[in-house]
């Protein structure tokens, strides 16, 4: 009643705006925010679900549950207010968590499972892909746990660079010279990408100045080192010395060698906070949609797809082959993205949320399998210290050592 008489009064003298912010500081004490991101759209069919919010959310995931006839979607920091669906579902359950985070249930008709997904780069749009699914791939994809994703754009730091590099880059005029491979020529060629070089510093320690160019090429050199030992596989660096590649280069460069496999090393970064741990990327479906409609609409589409001359073929065959191809590069790099949180756990310092999905340009080749590794943070002194140092990257080239070993292993069982 005196909180009543109170709010009346204020009211009265001050008008609506005091009101909502006495709203504020009581969603505050009460340990439940007065204003939170909400989902303003559901769209799902038999192929997709897509859900749209009125604020960036930092992070989702997704499971798959009850014989592949559940896709559950947890959003953090989402309220549970939430619109019709339009779509066949047969049913879509709400629940709120203790955290102010929402979970959506999906029933569905027949068994299904993601094959994949992504955030927008600013966090306001989640698309996941659908696929029906059979028993066994269902049990496959009940066991594999759930799928993260995150907007990789989306600056969870509040604070502003620290530095900004700009640099023109001309058309190529001819294709960068290509580098030299080592190893049995009769192993699978693995190519390893150190990040930034030249002019790109990449992300600086703001405490010593370390520069994550001079820490990506010292950690490709020893994975170089370590797969030679091992004797498993070729190996080709696409940079060896401090020079500028730009994205399309890089991945380019494997893909004219004929590359096997593709590995992208870089170092995270944050503005602010103690993040630490090493992730790994690979292609949202969702992204490659659109390369994959940039590569079929080439006038000169001779060997798009490696081994197959599409030059003669129509758009639409081109379009399936070119989309046929992307869909089973993206889950032999996904599949080798799982071995290499798994192999490198017990030597490297890894994130909870290690595998991630992005659209990043370095990672669209379309017939190839390829990883980009953030080794862990060069802004944390801690893992800083670990990425600059003999023993972390020895740790961290047997670990992909290990996981490149198995992967090749798997494929030639596979034949």
């Amino acid at each position: 009643m005196l909180f009543s008489r109170w709010t009346s009064a204020l009211r009265a003298r001050h008008g609506r705006g005091v009101l909502t912010l006495i709203a504020t500081m009581m969603g505050w004490l009460l340990g439940s925010p007065a204003f939170a991101t909400s989902i303003v759209h559901v769209a799902a069919d038999a192929s997709r679900i897509v859900i749209r919010f009125d604020a960036p959310v930092e992070h989702a995931s997704s499971t798959i549950g009850d014989g592949a006839r559940q896709i559950t979607v947890d959003l953090a920091g989402v309220a549970a207010h939430t619109p019709g669906v339009r779509g066949g579902f047969a049913a879509v359950h709400v629940d709120t968590g203790a955290a102010g985070d929402t979970r959506l249930v999906f029933d569905l008709a027949s068994p299904a499972v993601v094959t994949d997904g992504a955030l927008d780069d600013n966090g306001r749009s989640l698309t996941l892909s659908l696929v029906a699914a059979d028993p066994a791939t269902a049990m496959q994809a009940s066991l594999a746990g759930p799928l993260d994703f995150f907007p990789f754009n989306l600056d969870l730091s509040g604070g502003k660079s620290r530095y900004k590099v700009s640099q023109a880059v001309p058309p190529a005029a001819k294709a960068p010279p290509l580098p030299h491979i080592e190893g049995d020529r009769s192993r699978p060629l693995v190519v390893i990408d150190p990040g930034h070089g030249g002019i790109d510093p990449g992300a600086i320690n703001p405490e010593n100045g370390l520069r994550e160019k001079d820490v990506t090429l010292k950690i490709a050199r020893a994975i170089r080192d370590e797969l030679l030992a091992r004797g498993r596989v070729r190996v080709a660096l696409t940079r060896d010395d401090d020079r500028y590649l730009v994205l399309r280069e890089r991945f380019g460069i494997a893909r004219r060698l004929h590359a096997d496999l593709f590995i992208s090393i870089h170092c995270d970064s944050v503005g602010a906070g103690d993040a630490s741990g090493a992730s790994v990327y690979t292609l949202s479906e969702v992204a490659s949609d659109k390369e994959a409609a940039r590569l079929a609409a080439r006038e000169n589409k001779a060997d798009v797809i490696t081994g197959v001359d599409l030059g003669g073929a129509g758009a639409d065959v081109s379009s399936i082959l070119i989309d046929l191809t992307q869909r089973e590069t993206m889950n032999n790099s996904a599949d080798f993205a799982r071995l290499l949180g798994r192999e490198a756990a017990p030597l490297v310092p890894l994130k909870a949320n290690f595998h991630r999905m992005a659209s990043l340009m370095v990672l669209k080749a379309p017939d190839m399998p390829s990883v980009l590794f953030e080794t862990g943070y060069i802004s944390n002194p801690r893992d800083a210290a670990f990425l600059d140092s003999a023993e972390g990257r020895h740790r961290i080239a047997e670990g992909i050592e290990r996981a490149v070993e198995v992967h090749f292993a798997r494929r030639i069982a596979a034949r």
